[in-house]
């Protein structure tokens, strides 16, 4: 069976090749390439959860975490070749470890998926842009506290309505930004630690089935705390709008500050001079530029370019909720639950995840375990039956592996059980989020 999808991280369940224009419209790896470190330093960690749960030997770890060290090393270098093929991040860093290590590669997704490992980059990526972004902010602040401690004794006029109102000291209207400014880094913190949530080790939905050691996970990764649902883990992405709220609120602060020094800096004004270059005057870097047709303009363009940034940032806020609030939740009826109904929804190709995992406990890296639950897919819908129908004769067309004990596989609720790790779909884990949230409940001084 010629299956030309082969090489996807998806591929096994699909024949004939993508069309080139879809190929490209699906492709993200022109965007989220800027998580290549965090994608890299994911994977290591993740690695030595398998070793812990028996999935790889440690000869395998060893061997696949060198490889995640030569991929850092191209990267860092500049040196990283993406290829047709490669529509994420992810795809491109494992292609490249099989290229250097060979089949072991195929083992690294083992309970793993796109869904928990791409929300685990995002995180790991933004916290580290907010930790530069707070230093810059709090660089930006300490050369304001210098630049109005050096002029305190200069007054000004202050202005409400943009009329004259009541003289001040120009360093009060320096300090006023500061202000502002200051709340900006002590909303950043805050939002650092709603960031700071691991999600690695959800899975797709339910959760990871192997036994992965979570808290190893958040220890390797510095995260502060591990997830407590794994649909809510994969799913939402209020971090990021939270963000943009920031971003957006900050930008504001900038605008308004810039705003004012466009206004100081003209002829009607004249308070203040605007550098020819990079060379602060007042206490931001900003540079003027001149008239093409004018030659005794000087332009305030630095500090019109911060004002106009902002709108773009406003634009990525609103832009992103509208793309939020566009997705359905897993269940919308609100709160009515018709057990029977949910339960004829089951289906028997909702296990096919659960085809690869009896393979993986056999031994075969999860990669192939994939692509072999993907051919019987292709099997079972060529036949026109239901997954469940495949004999065990079908199966072993696609892997020797396969053999009588598969018929174990077809119970929802031992498929259900098998998520047992913190935040997974387990009546234990279920238990715990209860659990958690009743405790939750009690330190909001509430009742559930």
């Amino acid at each position: 069976m010629a299956n030309s999808e082969g090489n996807k991280l998806w591929g096994g369940r699909f024949v004939g090749s993508t069309d080139p224009v879809m190929e490209k419209f699906n492709a993200s790896i022109a965007y989220d390439q800027r998580m290549w470190e965090a994608d890299l330093t994911g994977s290591k960690a993740y690695v030595k959860a398998l070793l812990k749960a028996s999935l790889v030997t440690q000869a395998e770890m060893e061997q696949i975490l060198n490889g995640l060290n030569k991929v850092l090393e191209e990267w860092s270098k500049g040196e990283f070749k993406i290829k047709p093929g490669d529509e994420d991040i992810h795809t491109a860093n494992e292609r490249r470890l099989k290229e250097l290590i060979g089949e072991a590669a195929g083992k690294l997704h083992t309970g793993r998926s796109r869904n928990d490992q791409v929300a685990t980059d995002m995180r790991l990526w933004l916290r580290d842009g907010i930790s530069s972004l707070k230093g810059l902010a709090l660089q930006l602040i300490a050369t304001m506290v210098e630049r109005a401690a050096a002029e305190i004794e200069i007054l000004c006029p202050g202005y409400t309505h943009m009329q004259r109102a009541q003289p001040i000291r120009w360093s009060h209207w320096i300090l006023s930004h500061v202000t502002a400014l200051s709340r900006d880094v002590e909303r950043l913190e805050d939002i650092r630690k709603r960031v700071n949530v691991m999600p690695l080790g959800s899975g797709a939905i339910a959760g990871n089935p192997f036994d992965i050691d979570r808290e190893l996970l958040r220890q390797e990764l510095k995260f502060d705390s591990v997830s407590i649902n794994s649909m809510d883990a994969t799913g939402q992405r209020d971090f990021v709008a939270e963000f943009l709220f920031w971003g957006s609120m900050c930008l504001t602060h900038l605008s308004k500050m810039a705003e004012d020094l466009i206004l100081y800096s003209t002829k009607e004004f004249s308070f203040i001079t605007l550098s020819d270059a990079y060379r602060a005057v007042v206490f931001v870097c900003k540079s003027s530029t001149g008239s093409s047709l004018m030659p005794q303009k000087k332009n305030a363009d630095s500090l019109e370019l911060i004002r106009s940034k902002a709108g773009r940032v406003f634009g990525r806020c609103a832009g992103f909720l509208m793309t939020l609030k566009g997705l359905p939740s897993t269940y919308n009826k609100d709160l009515q639950v018709n057990q029977a109904k949910m339960e004829e929804a089951l289906s028997p190709d909702m296990l096919a995840t659960d085809l690869a995992y009896h393979l993986v406990r056999k031994g075969m890296p999860f990669r192939d375990a994939h692509g072999c639950a993907g051919k019987a897919v292709y099997i079972a819908e060529s036949k026109n039956i239901r997954l469940s129908q495949l004999t065990v004769d079908d199966l072993q067309t696609i892997s020797t592996l396969f053999d009588q004990d598969i018929s174990s596989i077809w119970d929802y609720k031992k498929s259900v059980e098998q998520y047992s790790a913190p935040g997974g779909t387990a009546q234990n884990s279920i238990t715990a989020q209860i659990q958690h949230f009743r405790t939750w409940l009690e330190t909001q001084k509430l009742t559930p």
